[in-house]
């Protein structure tokens, strides 16, 4: 069977699940649309602009019936997430990102994997997505099997938590596909008690605009004051949700070389970070997901990371080198984390 045999050439390319779903998802629009109308959503246009799209899959790609999902595990060696977290003087960096970027690595596994089938099969269509497109990745996740939507959003398996990526194959092959697996968060909210900013606001229910991911890699512009002191020392991203998740017991450390620590960013300080020049970032994060926020937000981040650390000298002497950065927004940062720790400028 061809089913079988594409899980099997998953496996070989590095995935550590493989399912095939339908393209039915009439349920999940009703939600989306639901969310865009509510706003949660905040700057992230394209969710608006692609609207229904995402959730029609033969109009994304003519001819689609079945997408082939796909899950490769990140989780890397790196310093303990709590003890970061818990050092005002350190940056925490989401464990996705302190390695290569992962749209990459999938994207070109994906793209081998494809190119398998065809060498099998002959010509066929197809389209290979890592969140380059209009996608419910985890909701196609979801009808292939490969798990469930937990009460954060993210999907849960049973043998490897949430610490994963999710990539695609949209395709024109009436492959047979897999049967959804049933639902195990019970009654646990940790992921809604923990979660700083309060942006789970339900279960299954996020307001992107307080989720810190969101604040430090998709908000372009100021962070709204209200929640710079919720944000910690997170300069890109945050994984709390996923750290008190039972599930991720069970998650696995990947063998993946592309996703190890790079840079020392799993337990690096605040202030040598915030002392790199724009030329420095460039190199240091080339090929990183990081990179693609750019030196000005990356600033923007640590300048809220040292205005939430301990009031140290080194904190204040790393401010006030950048008091004058030639970036509006830079600057305004700055000058609230020098306020925050009693420096009027």
């Amino acid at each position: 069977m061809l089913a079988a045999t594409i899980r099997a050439w998953g496996g070989e390319l590095g995935f550590q699940a493989v399912g095939i779903a339908d393209v039915e998802l009439g349920a999940a629009e009703r939600r989306l649309l639901e969310w865009l109308a509510a706003g949660r959503h905040g700057e992230l246009d394209y969710m608006a602009r692609h609207g229904p799209k995402r959730a029609r899959p033969a109009e994304l790609v003519p001819g689609t019936v079945r997408v082939i999902s796909a899950r490769m595990d990140y989780l890397p060696e790196a310093a303990d997430s709590e003890q970061t977290m818990n050092d005002g003087a350190r940056a925490f960096v989401s464990r996705y990102a302190l390695g290569r970027d992962y749209h990459k690595v999938l994207r070109g596994r994906l793209q081998q994997l494809a190119d398998r089938i065809a060498a099998e099969i002959g010509a066929f269509g197809y389209r290979v997505f890592t969140d380059s497109a209009p996608v419910m990745e985890v909701e196609l996740a979801r009808k292939a099997g490969l798990g469930w939507r937990g009460k954060h959003t993210l999907l849960l398996s049973r043998d490897a938590g949430s610490y994963f990526f999710l990539g695609e194959i949209y395709t024109d092959l009436p492959l047979p596909p897999d049967e959804p697996v049933s639902e195990h968060c019970g009654a646990c909210a940790k992921c809604i008690d923990i979660c700083p900013t309060r942006a789970i606001v339900a279960p299954y229910q996020l307001d992107a605009r307080r989720c810190i991911s969101y604040l430090t890699i998709e908000l372009k512009g100021s962070i709204p004051l209200e929640l710079r002191p919720l944000i910690g020392n997170r300069v890109y991203g945050c994984d709390d949700c996923q750290l008190v998740c039972p599930w991720n017991r069970y998650a696995r450390v990947s063998g993946e070389p592309d996703f190890q620590v790079r840079n020392g960013l799993d337990a690096a300080q605040l202030a040598d970070l915030f002392s790199w020049s724009e030329s420095e970032f460039h190199e240091r994060l080339a090929g990183s997901a990081i990179h693609r926020i750019g030196h000005e937000r990356w600033l923007r981040n640590l300048a809220v990371g040292l205005g939430n650390a301990p009031g140290d000298e080194w904190v204040i002497a790393a401010l006030r080198a950048r008091v004058d950065h030639p970036s509006a927004l830079v600057r305004e940062h700055v000058s609230w984390a020098l306020q925050r720790h009693g420096i009027r400028t």
